[in-house]
């Protein structure tokens, strides 16, 4: 009994390899055949999951059909062409085969499909490529394309970049004589149409090349530390290449804080069967991968027969789900199928004519849509974006021609940035903020930074020989080296900034024209933001306000023997005094004959009356008044004695109390009438300003501060023209003295500079 279960067990399995390998079953039957060839690396876990499914498909095919398939299989060692180009030739012309499937990579379906044009025979490739829809068809007109272009892909990564504002990558692909350069090509563009580009490419030649494959891989990585980019991208690479790449840049750093790691569908679509060392090696890395649909029908009918297939077949495997690979080999053998259903009919079928059918083959397939133009696939599927987190993997969305979708299912327009997915992303060195993307080289060289060498104000920027009689040591101090070292100590943890002073002996604009070519790669000092200084060099943003306005002395003080007199001008004490001598006479005309205190003589009625006017202004008069006409004069001149004293007394006091400087010159019109010498700092742009702007002739250079104050004493200039901030440190001890008029002319500030690389 149990020798009839073995039996019926192993009948079905003897039935499909005596299929697969070609047997003549199917003509004995009378049924029309198709004969398949298929060239495959049956060693690598790729081309394990294309054999099963291919073979699945065919069985699936001779059950429910009345056209039979047939299939040759050919095992070539991946990374072979020739040895490709060998299997593809004898399928055609020793076992007559109508249609070729298979080779794993472009470089091998670049190869079988020349053979395939010499001998006409279609070819399906199940490698992805990069060339020119166009451009492959017009070369192979007998290549199909089973994978799609690889442009969506790299426009995906640069979406990545683009997101997180990396404006520099460093770009990692495994070459040889064979590669295809076109995903290369495609990613630079899509790069520099999101405003990045490529810093640094690194090129490994293939594994089989490499006598110490560790050695040299390790060499390769050291050298990406002398870059500033972190940002790696792993376009093309075999799995053992992978393997050692990463682990390299593990022992020396590279996948730590701030660091970040891209990895294609080369390396994301077999992370699935490989084991959770290497998934864990990429820890924090994102990754770019193949769309499909594990949720179908046909596809969870292909996983339970591909679960018995990879059991029996390959007990080795542990991984029993089929892959991306696997359902692109499913979906050629179902094109295939479609094809020669609809020539049937036609007794003329020739080569061409099968090609014809496999192109306009248009069904839904396990990959994806299964519909073709120029010999490529019409690739409508989405990229998935994947995180990976410790030994697998997460989802983070997905990217299609709309932008980032955060569901395969989205039918509103995508966000162009990954940020807009909301989902968190394990970045490598369990960073929880957004990585920066670079880092200082480790073998960075020194940055050169000049500094104004002859500087007018010393407490801004000095550059003076240190004490030990050397003549190239030199020590710098000011406010503005305070301020590039403050800048440097806050950035220290993120950024390692090795710099070195150098004092210039020249004007500021020559300092300027001095980091544009390249003697300098920065300045710090009290330079001032203009207009035709930022075309050479771009400026930080200010730290200092910047103007120009013109400073002179005060006049001289008057004495102070009359400063009683000052509070009222003379035509007010003249008004006054008539107004006095007025309110006497009145007084004396009313009041002499009724009044006995203003009778008597002459002389005592005018001393009377005086003196009676005179107390009033202290409101101490003792002598009454009878006349009405005389009080309603008295009532006017208390008013206005009151209204005088007060305004004397506060005008007196006000002049007691605050000095009212003047200054001597009111107006920069003055100057240019009278042609009067002007003072400005040497080496600045200011006397080009006071020639070209203000339209003054006579300038003169004053080399210190302490100068201003002497040619102001000595009268060999009448003003100065100096910039707000070092006017704001002369006047701090010196507003006595000298004094600020006219408007103020503003600038861009004081400004750090580099080279402007735009």
């Amino acid at each position: 009994m149990c020798f009839k279960r073995c039996l019926f067990f192993l009948l079905p399995v003897f039935f499909l390899s005596f299929l697969c390998d070609g047997s003549t079953m199917a003509a004995a039957s009378g049924k029309s055949t198709t004969s398949i060839g298929v060239v495959i690396d049956e060693d690598s876990r790729v081309g394990k999951e294309q054999k099963i499914a291919m073979k699945i498909a065919v069985q699936k095919l001779h059950y429910s059909t009345n056209h039979k398939l047939t299939i040759q299989f050919r095992n070539i060692s991946s990374g072979n062409p020739l040895q490709a180009a060998t299997a593809a030739d004898e399928l055609i012309k020793v076992e007559k085969v109508q249609v070729l499937v298979g080779s794993p990579a472009w470089q091998e379906a670049a190869i079988v499909a020349d053979v395939g044009n010499r001998a006409q025979v279609a070819v399906i490739s199940l490698a992805a490529s990069s060339v020119s829809p166009k451009l492959a068809h017009v070369r192979w007109p007998f290549l199909v394309q089973m994978a799609g272009n690889s442009l969506k892909e790299m426009e995906s990564v640069a979406a990545i970049v683009h997101s997180y504002s990396w404006r520099k990558v460093i770009v990692i692909y495994e070459d040889d004589a064979y590669g295809d350069p076109g995903a290369l090509a495609l990613l630079s563009k899509a790069l520099v149409d999101k405003g990045s580009d490529i810093e640094y490419r690194l090129v490994l030649p293939s594994y089989t090349s490499l006598s110490d494959p560790q050695g040299f891989i390790g060499d390769q990585v050291a050298k990406l530390s002398s870059r500033k980019s972190r940002v790696f991208i792993i376009l093309q690479s075999s799995l053992i290449i992978a393997k050692h790449l990463l682990t390299e840049a593990r022992k020396i750093g590279l996948m730590g804080m701030d660091s970040v790691w891209i990895v294609t569908d080369s390396i994301t679509s077999v992370m699935d069967y490989n084991d959770y060392s290497f998934v864990a090696s990429m820890e924090g890395a994102i990754g770019t991968k193949s769309y499909y649909s594990e949720e179908t029908s046909i596809f969870m009918e292909l996983k339970a027969q591909f679960h018995e297939f990879i059991k029996s077949d390959y007990p080795e495997e542990d991984n029993l789900v089929p892959g991306v690979h696997a359902l692109r080999a499913y979906d050629s053998i179902m094109a295939i199928y479609h094809a020669v259903t609809k020539l049937a009919s036609d007794e003329s079928t020739t080569k061409e004519t099968l090609l014809e059918g496999i192109l306009s083959s248009n069904f839904l397939g396990l990959s994806g849509k299964i519909s073709f133009h120029d010999g490529s696939l019409l690739d409508s599927s989405n990229v998935r974006i994947i995180n990976v987190v410790e030994q697998s993997y997460k989802d983070l969305g997905f990217w299609s021609s709309k932008g980032f979708l955060k569901n395969v299912n989205q039918v509103k327009g995508g966000g162009h940035s990954m940020k807009t997915l909301g989902t968190v992303v394990s970045w490598p060195g369990n960073l929880t903020r957004d990585p920066k993307g670079w880092a200082m080289p480790s073998d960075v060289k020194k940055m050169k930074i000049g500094v104004p060498g002859r500087t007018v104000y010393p407490n801004f920027v000095e550059a003076v020989l240190a004490d030990n009689n050397s003549d190239s040591v030199y020590n710098f101090s000011g406010f503005c080296i305070d301020v590039f070292a403050e800048v440097v100590n806050i950035l220290k943890d993120n950024y390692s900034l090795p710099y070195e002073f150098f004092p210039f002996d020249g004007t500021y604009d020559d300092l300027v024209f001095s980091v544009s070519n390249e003697t300098y790669d920065a300045v710090v000092g009290d330079v001032t933001i203009l207009e035709h200084r930022a075309k050479f060099v771009e400026f930080t943003q200010p730290f200092v306000e910047s103007g120009l306005s013109m400073m002179v002395q005060y006049k001289p003080e008057p004495t102070r023997a009359w400063l009683f007199l000052k509070p009222f001008s003379r035509s007010m004490w003249l008004a006054t005094l008539g107004i006095l001598f007025y309110t006497m006479f009145i007084v004396w005309f009313f009041e002499r004959k009724s009044n006995p205190d203003f009778k008597g003589a002459f002389r005592d009625q005018l001393g009377t009356t005086m003196w009676f006017t005179f107390s009033t202004l202290f409101f101490a008069q003792k002598e009454k008044v009878y006349s009405n006409f005389t009080k309603m004069v008295v009532v006017v001149w208390l008013f206005v004695v009151l209204v005088l004293t007060s305004s004397y007394t506060a005008s007196l006091s006000s002049m007691l109390t605050v000095e009212r400087l003047r200054p001597k010159i009111e107006d920069i019109d003055w100057l240019r009438k009278t042609n009067a010498t002007v003072g400005c700092d040497r080496g600045s742009f200011v006397k080009g300003y006071l020639t070209n702007v203000l339209k003054l002739e006579n300038i003169e250079y004053i080399g210190s501060q302490d100068e201003y104050s002497s040619k102001f004493d000595k009268g060999n200039i009448a003003a100065s023209f100096i910039e707000l901030p070092y006017q704001k440190f002369f006047l701090k001890d010196k507003c006595n003295h000298y004094t600020t008029v006219g408007p103020t002319y503003r600038f861009g500030g004081f400004g750090l500079f580099k080279k402007d690389h735009r």
